[in-house]
Protein backbone atom coordinates (compact mmCIF):
# COMPACT_ATOMS: atom_id res chain seq x y z
CA UNK A 1 0.00 0.00 0.00
CA UNK A 2 1.45 3.35 -1.04
CA UNK A 3 1.88 6.05 1.53
CA UNK A 4 0.25 9.35 0.83
CA UNK A 5 2.55 12.29 0.58
CA UNK A 6 1.53 15.56 2.20
CA UNK A 7 4.04 18.32 1.45
CA UNK A 8 2.45 20.63 4.03
CA UNK A 9 1.47 18.91 7.24
CA UNK A 10 -0.45 20.97 9.76
CA UNK A 11 0.45 20.39 13.38
CA UNK A 12 -1.25 22.43 16.06
CA UNK A 13 1.73 22.21 18.41
CA UNK A 14 3.86 24.11 15.88
CA UNK A 15 1.65 27.16 16.37
CA UNK A 16 1.18 26.93 20.14
CA UNK A 17 3.45 28.88 22.50
CA UNK A 18 6.40 27.03 24.00
CA UNK A 19 6.44 28.62 27.44
CA UNK A 20 4.46 27.39 30.43
CA UNK A 21 3.17 30.90 31.14
CA UNK A 22 1.40 31.40 27.81
CA UNK A 23 0.24 27.79 27.60
CA UNK A 24 -1.41 28.10 31.01
CA UNK A 25 -2.89 31.43 29.95
CA UNK A 26 -4.38 29.79 26.86
CA UNK A 27 -5.87 27.00 28.98
CA UNK A 28 -7.72 29.63 31.04
CA UNK A 29 -8.47 32.28 28.43
CA UNK A 30 -9.61 30.18 25.47
CA UNK A 31 -12.43 28.30 27.30
CA UNK A 32 -13.60 31.55 28.92
CA UNK A 33 -13.61 33.37 25.60
CA UNK A 34 -15.42 30.51 23.85
CA UNK A 35 -18.04 30.39 26.61
CA UNK A 36 -18.64 34.13 26.35
CA UNK A 37 -18.88 33.86 22.57
CA UNK A 38 -21.43 31.04 22.74
CA UNK A 39 -23.50 32.93 25.30
CA UNK A 40 -23.40 36.03 23.14
CA UNK A 41 -24.36 34.24 19.94
CA UNK A 42 -27.07 32.04 21.41
CA UNK A 43 -28.65 34.19 24.12
CA UNK A 44 -28.21 37.57 22.47
CA UNK A 45 -29.45 36.42 19.10
CA UNK A 46 -32.52 34.74 20.58
CA UNK A 47 -33.26 37.63 22.95
CA UNK A 48 -32.72 40.29 20.30
CA UNK A 49 -34.86 38.59 17.70
CA UNK A 50 -37.68 37.86 20.13
CA UNK A 51 -37.72 41.39 21.55
CA UNK A 52 -37.47 43.02 18.13
CA UNK A 53 -40.30 40.83 16.86
CA UNK A 54 -42.59 41.89 19.68
CA UNK A 55 -41.72 45.56 19.25
CA UNK A 56 -42.24 45.42 15.49
CA UNK A 57 -45.57 43.65 15.88
CA UNK A 58 -46.68 46.34 18.35
CA UNK A 59 -45.75 49.09 15.86
CA UNK A 60 -47.57 47.20 13.10
CA UNK A 61 -50.68 46.97 15.28
CA UNK A 62 -50.58 50.73 15.95
CA UNK A 63 -50.17 51.51 12.27
CA UNK A 64 -52.99 49.14 11.40
CA UNK A 65 -55.30 50.91 13.85
CA UNK A 66 -54.43 54.34 12.45
CA UNK A 67 -54.91 53.31 8.82
CA UNK A 68 -58.22 51.61 9.58
CA UNK A 69 -59.45 54.71 11.43
CA UNK A 70 -58.62 56.90 8.42
CA UNK A 71 -60.05 54.50 5.83
CA UNK A 72 -63.31 54.25 7.79
CA UNK A 73 -63.90 57.98 7.01
CA UNK A 74 -61.17 59.45 4.74
CA UNK A 75 -61.71 63.16 5.51
CA UNK A 76 -59.25 65.93 6.51
CA UNK A 77 -60.71 65.96 10.04
CA UNK A 78 -60.13 62.22 10.40
CA UNK A 79 -56.57 62.65 9.10
CA UNK A 80 -55.91 65.38 11.65
CA UNK A 81 -57.34 63.21 14.43
CA UNK A 82 -55.23 60.24 13.31
CA UNK A 83 -52.07 62.38 13.23
CA UNK A 84 -52.81 63.69 16.71
CA UNK A 85 -53.29 60.20 18.17
CA UNK A 86 -50.15 58.94 16.40
CA UNK A 87 -48.03 61.80 17.69
CA UNK A 88 -49.11 62.01 21.34
CA UNK A 89 -49.58 58.51 22.77
CA UNK A 90 -48.01 56.35 20.03
CA UNK A 91 -44.83 58.34 19.27
CA UNK A 92 -45.42 58.13 15.51
CA UNK A 93 -45.19 60.84 12.86
CA UNK A 94 -47.84 60.34 10.17
CA UNK A 95 -48.00 62.31 6.91
CA UNK A 96 -50.42 61.79 4.02
CA UNK A 97 -48.98 62.08 0.50
CA UNK A 98 -51.73 62.11 -2.14
CA UNK A 99 -51.04 60.21 -5.36
CA UNK A 100 -47.43 59.48 -4.30
CA UNK A 101 -45.46 56.33 -5.21
CA UNK A 102 -45.13 53.61 -2.59
CA UNK A 103 -41.38 53.15 -2.63
CA UNK A 104 -39.07 55.98 -1.80
CA UNK A 105 -35.33 55.55 -1.60
CA UNK A 106 -34.19 57.25 1.59
CA UNK A 107 -30.96 55.31 2.25
CA UNK A 108 -28.70 52.78 0.54
CA UNK A 109 -30.03 49.29 1.27
CA UNK A 110 -27.75 46.35 0.56
CA UNK A 111 -29.96 43.56 1.94
CA UNK A 112 -33.30 42.89 3.54
CA UNK A 113 -33.17 42.56 7.32
CA UNK A 114 -35.28 40.06 9.19
CA UNK A 115 -36.86 42.94 11.14
CA UNK A 116 -38.46 44.02 7.87
CA UNK A 117 -40.47 40.80 7.91
CA UNK A 118 -41.52 41.23 11.53
CA UNK A 119 -43.16 44.58 10.78
CA UNK A 120 -44.31 44.16 7.18
CA UNK A 121 -45.92 40.71 7.42
CA UNK A 122 -48.64 41.77 9.92
CA UNK A 123 -49.38 44.84 7.82
CA UNK A 124 -49.55 42.86 4.59
CA UNK A 125 -51.73 40.19 6.14
CA UNK A 126 -54.10 42.83 7.50
CA UNK A 127 -54.40 45.10 4.45
CA UNK A 128 -53.50 42.60 1.73
CA UNK A 129 -51.39 45.24 0.04
CA UNK A 130 -47.68 45.94 -0.45
CA UNK A 131 -45.90 47.72 2.42
CA UNK A 132 -42.61 49.63 2.16
CA UNK A 133 -40.33 49.67 5.19
CA UNK A 134 -36.77 50.94 5.56
CA UNK A 135 -34.91 50.51 8.89
CA UNK A 136 -31.45 51.05 7.38
CA UNK A 137 -31.21 54.81 7.66
CA UNK A 138 -28.81 56.01 10.34
CA UNK A 139 -30.22 57.99 13.21
CA UNK A 140 -33.04 57.57 15.68
CA UNK A 141 -35.90 56.87 13.23
CA UNK A 142 -37.20 54.19 10.84
CA UNK A 143 -39.51 54.90 7.94
CA UNK A 144 -42.63 53.10 6.64
CA UNK A 145 -45.03 53.76 3.76
CA UNK A 146 -48.50 52.21 3.65
CA UNK A 147 -50.74 52.67 0.56
CA UNK A 148 -54.28 53.88 1.21
CA UNK A 149 -57.16 55.51 -0.65
CA UNK A 150 -55.92 58.43 -2.69
CA UNK A 151 -52.28 58.30 -1.62
CA UNK A 152 -49.70 56.92 0.78
CA UNK A 153 -49.27 57.19 4.52
CA UNK A 154 -45.62 58.12 5.27
CA UNK A 155 -44.91 57.03 8.84
CA UNK A 156 -41.79 57.77 10.88
CA UNK A 157 -41.25 55.82 14.12
CA UNK A 158 -38.53 56.04 16.73
CA UNK A 159 -36.02 53.24 16.26
CA UNK A 160 -36.32 51.85 19.78
CA UNK A 161 -40.04 51.24 19.11
CA UNK A 162 -39.28 48.86 16.23
CA UNK A 163 -35.93 47.35 17.20
CA UNK A 164 -34.34 46.15 20.44
CA UNK A 165 -31.50 48.49 21.44
CA UNK A 166 -29.98 46.41 24.28
CA UNK A 167 -27.92 44.17 21.98
CA UNK A 168 -24.83 46.40 21.57
CA UNK A 169 -24.86 47.20 25.29
CA UNK A 170 -24.98 43.50 26.13
CA UNK A 171 -22.11 42.74 23.76
CA UNK A 172 -20.05 45.57 25.25
CA UNK A 173 -20.56 44.26 28.79
CA UNK A 174 -19.70 40.71 27.71
CA UNK A 175 -16.49 41.86 26.02
CA UNK A 176 -15.53 44.05 28.97
CA UNK A 177 -16.12 41.22 31.43
CA UNK A 178 -14.13 38.79 29.28
CA UNK A 179 -11.16 41.16 29.00
CA UNK A 180 -11.28 41.88 32.74
CA UNK A 181 -11.32 38.21 33.74
CA UNK A 182 -8.57 37.40 31.25
CA UNK A 183 -6.35 40.13 32.71
CA UNK A 184 -7.01 38.88 36.23
CA UNK A 185 -6.22 35.31 35.10
CA UNK A 186 -2.98 36.43 33.48
CA UNK A 187 -1.88 38.18 36.68
CA UNK A 188 -2.63 35.11 38.81
CA UNK A 189 -0.96 32.79 36.30
CA UNK A 190 2.10 35.02 36.27
CA UNK A 191 2.39 34.81 40.03
CA UNK A 192 2.21 31.00 39.83
CA UNK A 193 4.63 30.60 36.92
CA UNK A 194 7.29 32.94 38.30
CA UNK A 195 8.42 30.51 41.08
CA UNK A 196 8.76 27.77 38.45
CA UNK A 197 10.90 30.05 36.29
CA UNK A 198 13.10 30.94 39.29
CA UNK A 199 13.48 27.25 40.13
CA UNK A 200 14.42 26.44 36.53
CA UNK A 201 17.00 29.25 36.49
CA UNK A 202 18.47 28.05 39.79
CA UNK A 203 18.70 24.47 38.52
CA UNK A 204 20.34 25.57 35.27
CA UNK A 205 22.77 27.76 37.20
CA UNK A 206 23.65 24.94 39.59
CA UNK A 207 24.01 22.56 36.64
CA UNK A 208 26.70 24.88 35.25
CA UNK A 209 28.47 24.71 38.60
CA UNK A 210 27.56 28.25 39.60
CA UNK A 211 26.19 28.35 43.14
CA UNK A 212 26.46 32.11 43.61
CA UNK A 213 22.66 32.56 43.57
CA UNK A 214 22.17 30.93 46.97
CA UNK A 215 18.74 30.44 48.50
CA UNK A 216 15.66 32.28 47.27
CA UNK A 217 12.23 32.63 48.78
CA UNK A 218 10.01 29.57 48.37
CA UNK A 219 6.75 30.67 46.76
CA UNK A 220 3.97 29.30 44.58
CA UNK A 221 1.62 26.35 44.78
CA UNK A 222 2.15 23.41 47.10
CA UNK A 223 3.69 21.24 44.38
CA UNK A 224 6.07 24.02 43.31
CA UNK A 225 7.10 24.61 46.93
CA UNK A 226 7.75 20.88 47.32
CA UNK A 227 9.90 20.79 44.17
CA UNK A 228 11.86 23.85 45.35
CA UNK A 229 12.53 22.33 48.77
CA UNK A 230 13.60 19.07 47.12
CA UNK A 231 16.01 21.01 44.89
CA UNK A 232 17.48 22.85 47.89
CA UNK A 233 17.93 19.55 49.75
CA UNK A 234 19.56 17.93 46.72
CA UNK A 235 21.89 20.90 46.26
CA UNK A 236 22.93 20.77 49.91
CA UNK A 237 23.60 17.02 49.67
CA UNK A 238 25.69 17.49 46.53
CA UNK A 239 27.72 20.27 48.18
CA UNK A 240 28.29 18.12 51.27
CA UNK A 241 29.36 15.25 49.04
CA UNK A 242 31.87 17.50 47.27
CA UNK A 243 33.24 18.75 50.58
CA UNK A 244 33.51 15.22 51.96
CA UNK A 245 35.28 14.10 48.79
CA UNK A 246 37.77 16.94 49.07
CA UNK A 247 38.45 16.11 52.73
CA UNK A 248 38.80 12.43 51.91
CA UNK A 249 41.21 13.13 49.09
CA UNK A 250 43.24 15.46 51.27
CA UNK A 251 43.61 12.61 53.77
CA UNK A 252 44.45 10.13 50.99
CA UNK A 253 47.05 12.54 49.63
CA UNK A 254 48.68 12.90 53.05
CA UNK A 255 48.56 9.19 53.84
CA UNK A 256 49.97 8.06 50.49
CA UNK A 257 52.58 10.75 49.92
CA UNK A 258 54.26 10.06 53.26
CA UNK A 259 55.14 6.38 52.56
CA UNK A 260 56.04 7.25 48.96
CA UNK A 261 58.49 9.87 50.22
CA UNK A 262 60.03 7.36 52.68
CA UNK A 263 60.42 4.80 49.89
CA UNK A 264 62.09 7.38 47.64
CA UNK A 265 64.53 8.26 50.43
CA UNK A 266 65.29 4.61 51.10
CA UNK A 267 65.91 3.93 47.42
CA UNK A 268 68.17 6.97 47.19
CA UNK A 269 70.33 5.62 50.04
CA UNK A 270 70.67 2.17 48.47
CA UNK A 271 73.48 1.12 46.19
CA UNK A 272 72.56 2.03 42.62
CA UNK A 273 71.50 -0.88 40.44
CA UNK A 274 69.11 -1.66 37.63
CA UNK A 275 66.52 -2.96 40.10
CA UNK A 276 66.75 0.27 42.11
CA UNK A 277 66.22 2.36 38.97
CA UNK A 278 63.19 0.26 38.04
CA UNK A 279 61.77 0.79 41.53
CA UNK A 280 62.36 4.54 41.27
CA UNK A 281 60.47 4.65 37.95
CA UNK A 282 57.60 2.70 39.50
CA UNK A 283 57.45 5.15 42.38
CA UNK A 284 57.46 8.08 39.94
CA UNK A 285 54.59 6.49 38.03
CA UNK A 286 52.69 5.91 41.26
CA UNK A 287 53.20 9.56 42.31
CA UNK A 288 52.12 10.84 38.89
CA UNK A 289 49.10 8.58 38.92
CA UNK A 290 48.19 9.85 42.37
CA UNK A 291 48.53 13.49 41.24
CA UNK A 292 46.31 13.01 38.20
CA UNK A 293 43.74 11.03 40.14
CA UNK A 294 43.53 13.75 42.79
CA UNK A 295 43.16 16.36 40.05
CA UNK A 296 40.38 14.35 38.43
CA UNK A 297 38.44 13.65 41.62
CA UNK A 298 38.97 16.96 43.38
CA UNK A 299 36.30 18.71 41.35
CA UNK A 300 35.68 22.43 40.91
CA UNK A 301 33.95 23.42 44.13
CA UNK A 302 36.79 25.61 45.34
CA UNK A 303 36.67 28.06 42.39
CA UNK A 304 33.91 30.64 41.85
CA UNK A 305 32.60 31.23 38.29
CA UNK A 306 33.23 34.55 36.58
CA UNK A 307 32.91 36.02 33.11
CA UNK A 308 36.04 35.03 31.19
CA UNK A 309 37.32 35.24 27.63
CA UNK A 310 37.76 31.67 26.42
CA UNK A 311 39.86 32.82 23.47
CA UNK A 312 42.35 34.52 25.83
CA UNK A 313 42.69 31.35 27.92
CA UNK A 314 43.12 29.23 24.78
CA UNK A 315 45.80 31.64 23.50
CA UNK A 316 47.72 31.31 26.77
CA UNK A 317 47.59 27.50 26.61
CA UNK A 318 48.66 27.51 22.95
CA UNK A 319 51.67 29.71 23.78
CA UNK A 320 52.71 27.34 26.56
CA UNK A 321 52.48 24.31 24.25
CA UNK A 322 54.27 26.16 21.44
CA UNK A 323 57.33 26.66 23.70
CA UNK A 324 57.92 22.90 23.59
CA UNK A 325 58.40 23.12 19.83
CA UNK A 326 54.95 21.93 18.70
CA UNK A 327 53.48 23.14 15.40
CA UNK A 328 50.32 24.75 16.76
CA UNK A 329 48.08 27.64 15.63
CA UNK A 330 45.02 29.39 17.01
CA UNK A 331 42.06 30.80 15.07
CA UNK A 332 39.33 32.91 16.74
CA UNK A 333 36.00 34.29 15.52
CA UNK A 334 33.10 35.95 17.34
CA UNK A 335 32.59 36.86 20.98
CA UNK A 336 34.04 34.10 23.18
CA UNK A 337 33.15 35.48 26.63
CA UNK A 338 30.99 33.36 28.93
CA UNK A 339 30.65 32.66 32.68
CA UNK A 340 33.11 29.92 33.67
CA UNK A 341 35.82 28.90 36.13
CA UNK A 342 39.02 30.17 34.51
CA UNK A 343 41.46 27.73 36.14
CA UNK A 344 39.22 24.76 35.37
CA UNK A 345 38.72 25.84 31.74
CA UNK A 346 42.49 26.33 31.40
CA UNK A 347 43.07 22.83 32.79
CA UNK A 348 40.48 21.42 30.37
CA UNK A 349 41.98 23.14 27.31
CA UNK A 350 45.50 22.21 28.40
CA UNK A 351 44.52 18.53 28.57
CA UNK A 352 42.90 18.64 25.12
CA UNK A 353 45.75 20.54 23.45
CA UNK A 354 48.49 18.53 25.18
CA UNK A 355 46.77 15.33 24.12
CA UNK A 356 46.62 16.56 20.50
CA UNK A 357 50.29 17.69 20.54
CA UNK A 358 51.38 14.36 22.01
CA UNK A 359 49.83 12.34 19.18
CA UNK A 360 50.21 14.67 16.19
CA UNK A 361 52.85 16.82 14.52
CA UNK A 362 50.39 19.61 13.67
CA UNK A 363 47.70 21.05 15.98
CA UNK A 364 45.04 23.62 15.10
CA UNK A 365 42.83 25.25 17.76
CA UNK A 366 39.65 27.07 16.68
CA UNK A 367 37.61 29.23 19.08
CA UNK A 368 34.19 30.27 17.73
CA UNK A 369 31.68 32.44 19.58
CA UNK A 370 28.05 31.62 18.75
CA UNK A 371 24.80 33.13 19.96
CA UNK A 372 24.08 30.40 22.49
CA UNK A 373 27.51 28.84 23.12
CA UNK A 374 31.28 29.07 22.75
CA UNK A 375 32.76 26.21 20.71
CA UNK A 376 36.44 25.21 20.85
CA UNK A 377 37.75 22.66 18.34
CA UNK A 378 41.19 21.05 18.77
CA UNK A 379 42.46 19.20 15.63
CA UNK A 380 45.57 17.12 15.15
CA UNK A 381 47.05 15.08 12.31
CA UNK A 382 47.82 12.02 14.43
CA UNK A 383 46.64 8.45 13.89
CA UNK A 384 43.17 9.20 15.28
CA UNK A 385 40.73 6.87 17.05
CA UNK A 386 38.10 4.57 15.53
CA UNK A 387 34.59 5.90 15.93
CA UNK A 388 33.47 2.96 18.07
CA UNK A 389 36.16 3.86 20.64
CA UNK A 390 35.23 7.54 21.06
CA UNK A 391 33.37 7.01 24.33
CA UNK A 392 36.02 4.62 25.66
CA UNK A 393 38.57 7.43 25.39
CA UNK A 394 36.72 9.39 28.10
CA UNK A 395 36.82 6.61 30.66
CA UNK A 396 39.23 7.26 33.56
CA UNK A 397 42.57 5.46 33.16
CA UNK A 398 41.56 4.32 29.67
CA UNK A 399 44.56 3.79 27.37
CA UNK A 400 43.89 3.14 23.68
CA UNK A 401 47.33 1.73 23.02
CA UNK A 402 46.28 -0.06 19.85
CA UNK A 403 45.40 3.16 18.09
CA UNK A 404 47.20 6.00 19.87
CA UNK A 405 50.88 5.79 20.75
CA UNK A 406 51.50 5.65 24.50
CA UNK A 407 52.39 8.97 26.05
CA UNK A 408 54.98 8.50 28.74
CA UNK A 409 53.57 11.25 30.92
CA UNK A 410 49.90 10.26 30.76
CA UNK A 411 47.97 7.75 32.79
CA UNK A 412 44.65 8.00 30.91
CA UNK A 413 42.92 10.83 32.79
CA UNK A 414 43.36 13.79 30.41
CA UNK A 415 40.10 13.44 28.46
CA UNK A 416 38.21 12.28 31.56
CA UNK A 417 39.24 15.43 33.44
CA UNK A 418 38.42 17.62 30.41
CA UNK A 419 34.92 16.17 30.04
CA UNK A 420 34.35 16.47 33.80
CA UNK A 421 35.18 20.18 33.56
CA UNK A 422 33.00 20.67 30.48
CA UNK A 423 29.96 18.96 31.99
CA UNK A 424 30.34 20.87 35.25
CA UNK A 425 29.83 24.01 33.13
CA UNK A 426 26.73 22.57 31.45
CA UNK A 427 28.61 21.68 28.26
CA UNK A 428 30.28 18.59 26.85
CA UNK A 429 33.13 17.32 24.69
CA UNK A 430 32.61 15.29 21.52
CA UNK A 431 35.19 13.48 19.41
CA UNK A 432 35.12 13.25 15.63
CA UNK A 433 37.42 12.89 12.63
CA UNK A 434 39.64 15.91 12.07
CA UNK A 435 40.07 17.64 8.69
CA UNK A 436 43.82 17.28 9.35
CA UNK A 437 43.41 13.51 9.27
CA UNK A 438 43.63 12.80 12.97
CA UNK A 439 41.24 13.44 15.86
CA UNK A 440 39.05 16.46 16.57
CA UNK A 441 37.93 17.24 20.14
CA UNK A 442 35.05 19.76 20.21
CA UNK A 443 34.36 21.53 23.51
CA UNK A 444 30.99 23.32 23.73
CA UNK A 445 30.30 25.74 26.60
CA UNK A 446 26.71 27.06 26.59
CA UNK A 447 25.97 30.68 27.34
CA UNK A 448 23.31 31.47 29.96
CA UNK A 449 19.95 32.51 28.45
Amino acid sequence: MKKRFFPFRFRLRDYLPRGLYWRTALIVIVPAALLQLIITLVFLDDHWRFTSKRLSQAVAADITLLVQMYESEPTPDTLAFVQHIARTPLRLEVAFEPNAPLERQTCDRSSTDIIDQYITEPLRSEFRREIWYDPSCPGEFVYMRVPTEGGVFAIRAERDRAQARSGPLFVMWILTATVFFCLVSILFIRSQVRPIEKLADAMEQFGRGDDSGGQFRIRGAREVRGATRAFFDMRDRVKRLIDQRAQLLAGVSHDLRTPLTRLKLQLALMTPSSEIEDAKRDLADMEETLDEYLTFAKGLGEEAPQTVDIASIASEVVENVARSGADIALDQSGDATTPARPRAIKRCLANLIDNAAAHGDKVRVTVRGEESAVVIAVDDNGPGIPEELYEDAFRPFSRLDATRSRNQKGVGLGLAIARDVARSHGGDIALSQSPLGGLRASLRLPRPA
